[in-house]
């Protein structure tokens, strides 16, 4: 997906496709913050932001928005491709009389990106990777903004932000705008504001405590206690087979990094980041991918040793991610690793009940975890160069609602009345707060059908949920309501408070000196060259093709046998061009990291 290249080579689609073969955008979703108790009460007589978003919504409602538009929305973020329905698309069209339409590359697959681009048009909006982002920039296919840009009070609140990131793109030295980056944050760029880190080892509270709360070393150890775990219940309670792991292959490859999904994320249990085809090591070198010494293997290995022991779902390897969703909801998975996902599990009854998922600490551990993306995520939104006016203008109210309290309270939080209510003391508190997991159906005067079925499929967001909403004067994250603490303040959690003498999670890992945060910082890094777009694109179907493999030999041998020939495959691609290119590549963000501690 390099646009660069591929404008470079325009004339010749085969080569085109080569070229950007391999490349896609994956999601994740991650709402976990930390915040206070602290409940606003106090009145004031000055403009809030809920009096300029209704001076806003004024001011909407003078505009002519009785035609109908058609968005057409290109989104590296969405898992869903086609029209918007249900209670978001009821919320857009009765604010701005717009239809979204989603196209989605990891639904539609890579050539729609290059079938889109050939003709100038990725789309009305375009969410894209950051390095793609200035790609497109440089080759014409995003409006420059920046004439209207103040006339946007909510996203002038990131201001800030956004000429930060428009003034690293290379060639913009007067620093127009073109981009507004994805998840940013009110905070700081060296908070971290959460209470559960990113990627850590999530386990079943009460099948801990049956197997007797067993203080884990290592992974070994942690093998130890899921096979306890899955020997005592090896199906759930409607007598489904339950695994401890339940991986999926649809992400492999995501988000500018080498190697399967499911083992990245792992390596981050260890202080290592994977950088494209390289790690980041808490050192601050960097290692090749395929170096024996390092976390892909390691984490590789562990999953190996897991399927050895029974613990791995044998349909990891073929099934989606919406597969290892359902079985995450039904409760036949018994290890989570990403800190969204118990959000398919937990809920404040199970929570009271003790069979919610939490951090158990693995002694040798030492956690990377990012700091608030007060700069960015990594993603940017930006407006289609074709973008007639009548149809700019729309767009831009658009996107500057999507940044304002009212719209970043729908996307985090739902519908009022039906996700939320607001007390006497204007503090919010969940209800339904299985209405994602169960896919509740919506009364019709909200848009009706499912509320997963009609949840925002734009799946990303300009403001990120740990940032504090105005009118709260908390995180729009639910979990970092002071009414969701007071109410998840269970047996279960004193329990655990009790045992590991910490608050929360990331308190743990702080009094533990086991945290390694990394500053936020905004910087364009550079495209592949042809050469190395090629070599990338074998190398990783090869990196992704063996891992899988991997994961499934019947003993170390075989495992170590599939490794070394593996990587004596890759080098003959070229695989340690692209480790010196993106040695190079990484090392400009890392200096910025390092200049921001």
């Amino acid at each position: 997906m390099k646009l660069k290249k591929f404008i470079a080579t325009l004339l010749s689609v085969v080569m085109i496709s080569t070229l950007l073969a391999g490349c896609s955008g994956k999601t994740d979703t991650t709402e976990k913050t930390d915040t206070g108790n602290e409940t606003k009460t106090e009145t004031s007589n000055e403009p809030t932001k809920a009096d300029s978003t209704t001076d806003s919504n004024a001011e909407d409602a003078e505009k002519n928005y009785d035609e109908t538009l058609t968005i057409d929305i290109y989104d590296a973020a969405a898992n869903y491709q086609g029209l918007q329905s249900g209670w978001f698309q009821k919320v857009v069209k009765d604010r701005f009389n717009m239809e979204l339409n989603i196209i989605a590359p990891q639904v539609a697959g890579d050539a729609i990106y290059q079938t889109r681009a050939s003709t100038g048009n990725l789309g009305d909006i375009v969410i894209l990777d950051a390095t793609d982002f200035m790609d497109c920039v440089q080759n014409g296919l995003i409006k420059d903004i920046t004439a209207d840009f103040d006339k946007y009070p909510n996203l002038m609140d990131y201001k800030e932000q956004v000429d930060v990131y428009n003034k690293g793109l290379p060639g913009n030295d007067a620093g127009n705008i073109y981009g507004i980056p994805c998840q940013m944050t009110n905070t700081s760029p060296t908070s971290y504001s959460q209470d559960v880190i990113y990627s850590s080892p999530l386990l079943r509270w009460d099948l801990y405590k049956e197997i007797g709360s067993p203080d884990i070393q290592d992974l070994d150890g942690l093998l130890d206690a899921l096979e306890a775990m899955m020997k005592a219940h090896p199906t759930n309670e409607e007598g489904d087979p339950a695994y401890p792991f339940s991986l999926w292959p649809d992400w492999d490859g995501g988000d500018g990094m080498m190697g399967i999904a499911n083992v990245v994320q792992l390596t981050t249990w260890y202080g290592e980041k994977i950088k494209g085809s390289v790690i980041l090591k808490p050192d601050g070198t960097f290692t090749p991918l395929t170096d024996k010494n390092a976390t892909y293997y390691k984490m590789l290995q562990f999953l190996n040793k897991a399927y050895q022991r029974g613990l791995v779902d044998p349909d990891s390897g073929t099934q989606d991610w919406n597969a290892a969703c359902a079985k995450m909801s039904a409760g036949q998975v018994y290890l989570m690793w990403y800190s969204w996902q118990v959000g398919f599990w937990n809920s404040q009854e199970r929570l009271k009940n003790g069979n919610a998922f939490i951090f158990i600490p693995v002694k040798d551990q030492l956690y990377y975890a990012d700091s608030d993306t007060y700069y960015g995520s990594g993603r940017v939104f930006g407006v289609g160069s074709q973008v007639d006016d009548a149809k700019y203008s729309r767009i831009m109210d658009f996107l500057d609602w999507y940044a304002s309290p009212e719209g970043l309270t729908f996307q985090h939080n739902g519908i009022e009345g039906f996700n939320y209510t607001i007390g006497e003391d204007g503090r919010y508190t969940v209800m339904n707060d299985n209405a994602l997991m169960d896919n509740l159906p919506v009364p019709e005067e909200w848009g009706g059908g499912g509320y997963q079925d009609g949840n925002n499929a734009i799946n990303q967001w300009i403001v990120d949920a740990i940032s504090t909403n105005p009118n709260t004067g908390e995180p729009y994250s639910t979990q970092y309501w002071s009414t969701y603490k007071e109410a998840t303040m269970t047996q279960m959690k004193e329990e655990w408070q009790e045992k590991f003498g910490a608050a929360e999670p990331a308190e743990y890992m702080k009094n533990n000196n086991v945290l390694l945060v990394s500053p936020n910082v905004s910087v364009s890094l550079p495209s592949d060259t042809n050469d190395i777009a090629v070599i990338r694109s074998q190398c990783s179907d090869t990196l992704n093709d063996y891992s899988w493999r991997m994961i499934f030999a019947k003993d170390q041998a075989e495992f170590d046998a599939m490794w070394d020939d593996m990587a004596k495959q890759m080098d003959g691609f070229g695989f340690q061009d692209i480790v010196a290119f993106d040695k190079e590549k990484y090392q400009i963000e890392l200096d910025a990291k390092n200049a921001a501690k």
